[in-house]
């Protein structure tokens, strides 16, 4: 039964504080040093910082906006603010000025908390377009010397100012946090915003607190659990894992000390408790082959034999399945020689459960981490869920399904447009200020339409299809599932994107981003000069090698009864990476087809046609924020595609 006593973030961040004062809560890398702060450093940084927002003005219901990396800090300020009854707003920090305008005039931002100086100057760039915001607040006061604005103010600075009235009115704080419910709107988090603006989606302290509890209770998560946190503070899941299960469960959330770090930090804390999206192991993959490909031949010869050894049993050992003595003999020795350090190298060799989220990952690299001994697992939500609706469990892990609903979930199945519908505790209360969104979205019964299409199996898990919206069918009636093959495709160590194209048409073909590492390591060693991507993406010795995984996917669907028909004709590799700056991905990289739709049209129609090149122009954003032209001719190459055959059985 829930505690009622705890039923929101700062009353269980003041538990902890009383429980486990010394226990370790926030960790940051600064400048080579972790740096730890407890759990009563939590709860007394949070006080002296609630008071100050108090004194400069904040009242229950005002918007409080975060914007920066993963700083325990800047964590601090969502239970500072939810203590005094203000609702935190957290913005993704590389998000570009126009995006955080929207949004911090959308939620009517009383006042900015910041990380950096870089992060004062977007902000002072669009405050004429947000006449809600009064005080600019960083954390970091490297740069900030000659800003004399009154309304800009350092984080300490504000600490002091709420331990002055802590001193006056000692009873203020507690009396404050007290009188928030469980019912009451925790936070505002937006949307990605694949089709359109992003949405506010408000979540109730039920909400949040009924989603850590189960699922910390689903994979007993305790206080001795370690996380590294790094991916972005206005994404749900890391707010469902650096936030609410930390809370929970009081174990320690670790702040890497910059993105080029992410790696070495996560070797040295070592996580007993991971999540990585698809794209993230997909790298650590591609970094894994650039560097065997490096290695001397005996070397890559041992890796290649183990890795064969690990694919055949390694999966059936992590789930304590029976397997050969002579099949385990051999991963023991592969486990010394090759899995074993693998892992200590990639900072995984501590994880008892690791989790992938966010966009569907391509079974091929879901079994690889699981042939490892690495206990990766599927986990399915959204934003409007709190990440809370499948969890798949130890004892049954399918790379094609994302297991059965979690505890106090239900899933149904859309018979007319097979589109996913979930009820769960972490189900949002509503879209801030947008009560027809609402509705479309969230059923009087409490049903919630995702917007996914999916089955459910036999036995009750769930399999996701694609977007409801993406999923279409050729000509001929094939099912045309593009996210499925893209992430067949992105399996390539030499393919960082793709996006295909050909509802309602007669084939399938693709664009292609290539990864720039792993292409430029592999032209440097065969002595292939280049000058930049576009220039290394138009060899014909690149395409060469994009045409081998292409056909490599055409050959695994030709043994899909479903998708067989849906094999990729003709591709293109782009002369420039899709990226979030110029519209074409999410900041959580969700590709947004209807923008590059738009913005190709002309390479999609030459892939449609018998041409065997097509030019494109093209606005692109630079590394310094500058807006410029891409004029590119772009090579079409075909494709060989394959019978439909019946799988091995």
């Amino acid at each position: 039964m829930t505690n009622t006593a705890l039923d929101t973030f700062p009353k269980l961040i003041r538990r902890n504080a009383k429980e486990r004062p010394d226990v370790p809560a926030y960790r940051e890398k600064e400048f080579g040093i972790w740096q730890t702060y407890s759990w009563k450093d939590v709860y007394d940084n949070s006080r002296s910082f609630g008071l100050g927002l108090v004194e400069l003005g904040v009242t229950r219901g005002d918007a409080v906006a975060i914007i920066g990396s993963n700083r325990p800090q800047l964590y601090w300020v969502f239970s500072a603010t939810q203590s005094i009854g203000a609702l935190p707003v957290p913005l993704y920090q590389d998000g570009v000025a126009d995006e955080i305008q929207y949004v911090l005039a959308h939620a009517e931002a009383k006042v900015v908390v910041v990380e950096d100086q870089e992060q004062v100057d977007k902000v002072l760039s669009i405050m004429d377009q947000c006449p809600t915001i009064k005080y600019i607040i960083y954390k970091e006061p490297r740069g900030m010397r000659h800003y004399k604005q009154p309304f800009i103010k350092s984080y300490t600075e504000v600490q002091e100012i709420g331990q002055a009235l802590d001193a006056k009115s000692p009873d203020f704080f507690d009396a404050e946090c007290d009188k928030a419910v469980s019912d009451d709107i925790a936070t505002l988090l937006y949307t990605s915003g694949t089709t359109g603006r992003p949405k506010g989606v408000m979540l109730s302290f039920r909400n949040m607190v009924e989603a850590g509890r189960l699922s910390v209770e689903f994979e007993n998560l305790t206080e001795k659990d370690k996380v590294l946190s790094y991916l972005p503070m206005a994404w749900v899941g890391d707010h469902l894992f650096s936030y609410s299960q930390a809370a929970t469960a009081g174990f320690s959330v670790n702040c890497p000390e910059n993105a080029e770090t992410v790696l070495t930090d996560l070797r040295e804390i070592g996580p007993t408790y991971y999540f990585a999206p698809p794209a993230i192991f997909e790298n650590m993959l591609t970094q894994m082959m650039i560097r065997i490909e490096d290695a001397s031949k005996i070397k890559q010869k041992l890796f290649h034999y183990f890795i064969d050894v690990a694919k055949k049993c390694g999966v059936e050992i992590l789930e304590g399945k029976p397997v050969p003595l002579m099949d385990r003999l051999k991963y023991a020795l592969g486990n010394a020689l090759i899995y074993g350090p693998l892992k200590n190298t990639l900072g995984f060799s501590q994880i008892r459960v690791a989790y992938t989220a966010g966009a569907p990952m391509g079974p091929e690299v879901f079994k690889f981490y699981r042939s490892l001994g690495v206990n990766l697992k599927q986990l399915y939500g959204q934003t409007e869920s709190c990440a809370y609706v499948c969890i798949q469990n130890d004892k049954d892990v399918r790379p094609d399904t994302v297991g059965p609903p979690a505890p106090g979930c239900e899933i149904m199945i859309d018979e007319a447009t097979g589109e996913v519908l979930y009820k769960s505790p972490g189900a949002f209360v509503g879209y801030y200020k947008n009560e027809e969104a609402t509705k479309e979205t969230k059923t009087e019964t409490g049903w919630v339409h995702t917007g996914d299409a999916g089955i459910m199996t036999d036995d009750g898990q769930l399999k996701i299809i694609d977007r409801a919206k993406d999923v279409g069918k050729l000509r001929d009636g094939t099912l045309f599932a593009p996210q499925y093959i893209e992430n067949k495709l992105k399996f390539f160590p030499f393919i960082s994107e793709a996006v295909c194209h050909g509802n309602d048409k007669e084939t399938v073909t693709a664009f292609i981003n290539i990864d720039l590492e792993a292409v430029g390591n592999w032209a440097e060693r065969r002595g292939i000069s280049y000058a930049s991507y576009q220039d290394l993406a138009n060899r014909d010795e690149v395409y060469a090698q994009i045409k081998e995984c292409v056909e490599q996917v055409n050959q695994d669907l030709a043994i899909d009864s479903e998708l067989a028909g849906a094999q990729i004709s003709r591709f293109l590799v782009l002369p420039k990476a899709l990226d979030a700056d110029d519209g074409e991905l999410t900041r959580t990289r969700k590709v947004r087809r209807r923008i590059i739709a738009e913005r190709y049209e002309p390479l999609i129609t030459a892939l449609f046609s018998d041409v065997s090149v097509a030019d494109i122009q093209s606005e692109m954003t630079f590394e310094d924020g500058r807006k410029g032209q891409l004029k590119a001719t772009v090579k079409i190459a075909d494709a060989t595609t394959y019978p439909a055959m019946r799988a091995a059985s």
